[in-house]
């Protein structure tokens, strides 16, 4: 039994940050000694507890998780160390695997690593997404504008559970176009065009207009696309659901936390003032609106005093 490992089982969690501030983040695993989670269960994060004559101060799983993610590590597999620690090991995410690249013509691509992504499988994503979809009623809006549409994946829940609806999917990357149109038929319209240009199509009212991360593109006039679309493309009790990614994908892993491009850190705060000139601007027009999630950012809207299935 290897007993050179730093153990963390008893440390505060400043010293545990000092530890990997000094760490020289090379591609080797970094292994050390936790207190057994399980012996926590019910006690919050700093609790002192004692346990077979060890002293221990309790972290959660999540807890765990939350540090590697931070510190841009992934949680390996734990190995039982004795009966109250656990060897933890934590890896580094190589962030030159990520479709977050300089090359934004190609960014979104069906050839871009971003083509690996599947939203509808990570819980963090798909949760609050499906969520919003239940509380706009979803199942009963039958035509619908997607903006960004890319292969699809955002259709995939509303197609399945509302089969009857009629998309009309929108995007500037003709491949990913054609793979949502294999993949979801004559349910969906397609059309590749840039969203500045939105006037050239015939497009009519819709029931729900939805765009996920696509809004904050830099080629996007934001302000004049959302007057437009609130103004001549929503009916009378249609309903808005718009996302921001406040994440990124790396190696495998959604990290949380948006970085702007040449930024060591997450930065918000152009999320946030788009998101709140949005919600503004639709409450201005009476809709009430909803901001929910974490790694990505959904604001919901719709009608105050309209429901879609009155």
């Amino acid at each position: 039994m290897m007993n050179d490992l730093p153990d963390f089982s008893a440390a505060p969690l400043h010293q545990i940050l000092d530890y990997f501030d000094n760490d020289s983040k090379n591609e080797t695993p970094i292994n050390f000694l936790i207190a057994d989670p399980d012996l926590c269960r019910g006690y919050y994060a700093g609790e002192r507890i004692d346990r077979n004559g060890q002293k221990l101060i309790c972290r959660s799983w999540k807890a765990w998780v939350d540090l590697a993610s931070h510190l841009g590590y992934r949680l390996l597999t734990p190995e039982r160390y004795d009966k109250t620690r656990l060897r933890l090991t934590f890896e580094s995410v190589t962030r030159e695997r990520s479709f977050h690249t300089d090359n934004e013509s190609d960014k979104y691509s069906s050839r871009s690593p971003f083509a690996r992504i599947h939203k509808n499988e990570e819980s963090a994503y798909y949760l609050p997404y499906f969520q919003a979809l239940k509380r706009l009623e979803i199942f009963h809006r039958p035509r619908i504008l997607a903006l960004g549409v890319n292969r699809g994946d955002e259709l995939e829940p509303i197609l399945r559970f509302n089969p009857e609806a009629k998309v009309t999917g929108i995007d500037l990357d003709a491949d990913a176009l054609a793979l949502a149109q294999k993949r979801f038929g004559p349910a969906l319209t397609t059309h590749c065009l840039d969203l500045n240009r939105l006037e050239e199509l015939d497009l009519g009212r819709y029931e729900l207009i939805l765009s996920i991360g696509t809004l904050q593109s830099p080629g996007i006039d934001m302000k004049p696309l959302m007057m437009e679309l609130v103004q001549k493309h929503l009916t009378q009790k249609g309903a808005l659901l718009l996302g921001w990614p406040n994440a990124r994908w790396i190696d495998g892993e959604l990290l949380y936390g948006a970085r702007p491009k040449n930024y060591p850190f997450s930065e918000l705060s152009l999320v946030i003032k788009d998101l709140f000139w949005i919600k503004k601007y639709l409450q201005q027009h009476k809709y009430r609106v909803v901001i929910t999630g974490r790694e990505y950012l959904f604001l919901e809207a719709t009608k105050i005093g309209l429901s879609r299935k009155a």
